[in-house]
């Protein structure tokens, strides 16, 4: 059984609708377990059906797809985990 998480403490700033909206994405592309906790979620399931690097590309498919791929990357985090972090946007003078 592999888990991997993924640290979404500062996706939370758009919303709880987000949350959830990636928690169905990932339980329907990869047919795993799929936690949401306060700050991450964690994806359980057989390690054949996804590979953290399969879960970066769905990460950034479903960032993409809201539109938030201008606003937001995915990164490796602590211990294997994965992370969405915000960018820094220049600011317009």
């Amino acid at each position: 059984m592999a888990e991997i998480k993924v640290d979404i403490s500062e996706l939370k700033a758009e919303g709880g609708d987000i949350i959830k909206e990636l928690a169905e994405f990932l339980k329907e592309k990869t047919n795993a377990e799929v936690k949401t906790l306060t700050n991450e979620i964690v994806v359980k399931g057989e390690e054949k059906s996804f590979s953290k690097q399969y879960l970066r590309v769905l990460l950034r498919k479903f960032l993409h797809k809201s539109e938030l791929k201008d606003y937001y990357k995915v990164i490796s985090g602590e211990g294997g985990a994965l992370k969405v972090k915000g960018r820094k946007i220049p600011e317009e003078e």
